[in-house]
């Protein structure tokens, strides 16, 4: 029993006619007649019933509804292969960064799934070793982590976009800090109490460490209640910008840049495992539309050399 078998016996019955149905379907009289009666011979009896007028036998009327709706679950199954090929069905997984899943994910993903409505996604989001477990595990094809990775699994990573961003110190308006005009390492141990301990980073940063050793007066909490706090104007603390983008623009905080202190520097990347194959197009679409959102952003590695900030050592 084929395909061309089902769709002979279908026509011969909308059409009521042997001839009608082999023109419909481009083929001749006798190609039509041999499908229905090889068709027949795998049911054990007659479908349709021959004379001037075609008819259905019982066998017919019950093998019908289930032959149309085979055809049909073809027909369907041929649209979604053209919609997986083109990237509009299929399902994406990706797992991210904590301090990214906000401004970059949240709006790259909109704006894919605005495009791709049939796709479905699954997103995960977390700290670094939490991303790159899901990742090893295959629960996920896709990673955003800090970067570069010095983990052993790393060796089976493949980075498909690398992002750079300023980490910068953060604090209210109000807050003394903010109203000094040279501000230096000097006055943020002096001023900026408590200062918090991010882990925006695997380990907390050295030179971070150093200062919050000096100041004697930290919080390690996470990034979310951190901002929390820093907008109340209870603590200062170094944030990856695009954490605080929004709060920026909505000069609920203020950045500075200490006068006696190199700039700080985070990278991250989306990345893929090496041995998982090609990527699929819907995933592909995803990584474009991050890409987007990171030049938006000011994200995305600059195409000519630009001092380097001081960044993790490696």
């Amino acid at each position: 029993m084929d395909t061309d078998q089902l769709l002979a016996f279908a026509r011969v019955v909308r059409e009521c006619s042997f001839s009608r149905a082999a023109r419909t379907l481009g083929i001749g009289q006798p190609a039509v007649s041999a499908r229905i009666q090889a068709l027949e011979a795998q049911l054990g009896g007659a479908l349709l019933t021959r004379g001037r007028r075609i008819g259905l036998t019982p066998l017919g009327a019950g093998f019908l509804p289930c032959a149309e709706r085979a055809l049909e679950a073809l027909e369907e199954g041929k649209r979604s292969a053209r919609l997986a090929q083109s990237g509009d069905r299929g399902r994406v997984t990706l797992a991210c960064l904590g301090s990214l899943a906000g401004d970059l994910l949240g709006p790259a993903l909109a704006s894919f799934l605005r495009a791709r409505p049939g796709v479905e996604c699954s997103m995960r989001s977390g700290d670094h070793e939490f991303v790159l477990q899901l990742l090893g595990d295959g629960v996920v094809d896709l990673g955003l982590i800090a970067w570069p990775c010095r983990d052993a699994a790393a060796r089976e990573l493949i980075s498909l976009l690398v992002l750079r961003e300023p980490v910068v110190l953060a604090l209210h308006p109000n807050h003394p800090l903010a109203r000094r005009p040279e501000p230096t390492l000097a006055d943020l141990v002096a001023l900026g109490r408590p200062l918090l301990r991010l882990r925006w980073w695997p380990e907390h940063h050295p030179e971070l460490e150093v200062l919050a050793q000096r100041t004697e007066s930290t919080l390690e909490i996470p990034m979310a209640p951190a901002l929390h706090l820093v907008r109340q104007g209870l603590a200062v603390g170094f944030f990856p910008r695009s954490f605080i983008q929004g709060a920026l623009a909505r000069e609920e905080l203020v950045e500075i840049q200490l006068l006696d202190m190199p700039p700080l520097e985070r990278r991250s990347a989306l990345v893929r495992r090496a041995k998982a194959g090609a990527l699929d197009p819907a995933a592909r679409a995803l990584v474009e539309a991050l890409r987007g959102r990171a030049l938006a952003m000011g994200l995305v590695s600059p195409t000519r050399a630009a001092p380097r900030a001081r960044e993790r050592p490696r």
